[in-house]
């Protein structure tokens, strides 16, 4: 990743209020750039094809269509597309289902504040 190149983010997750406080979060990082927010995994598909994001932070758990389904999705369309998965939740089966679809990370939310902007510049740059 170019020093001066932000990180084009797009954000999946269907509860609002939480999607805010992430873009508010990310918007504060000058090396981050949020080019959308879906509220479900079919539209997650949708605005990742129209953007074609460098990083995707993708909430597991979503109507319509889950993280899952649409991280598979997405790799499916591009195999080098980079997907954080985001979940409330640090079961083994969760992580194991995330990294099976083709999941680039893993980070609950109540790391979002702590962990977050390092995870996406740290995928980002490999």
């Amino acid at each position: 990743m170019a020093k001066s190149k932000s990180v084009r983010t797009l954000i999946a997750d269907d509860h609002r209020l939480f999607a805010e406080a992430l873009e508010a979060i990310l918007s504060s990082e000058k090396r981050i750039a949020v080019v959308g927010h879906a509220k479900d995994g079919k539209e997650a598909v949708s605005l990742w094809e129209e953007h074609r994001p460098d990083i995707t932070l993708m909430d597991i758990s979503m109507p319509v269509m889950d993280g899952v389904a649409a991280t598979r999705e997405i790799r499916r369309i591009d195999d080098s597309a980079c997907i954080l998965m985001l979940t409330g939740s640090n079961a083994r089966a969760d992580v194991d289902r995330a990294r099976k679809a083709g999941a680039a990370g893993y980070v609950t939310k109540d790391r979002i504040a702590a962990e977050l902007v390092d995870a996406i510049l740290e995928v980002a740059s490999r």
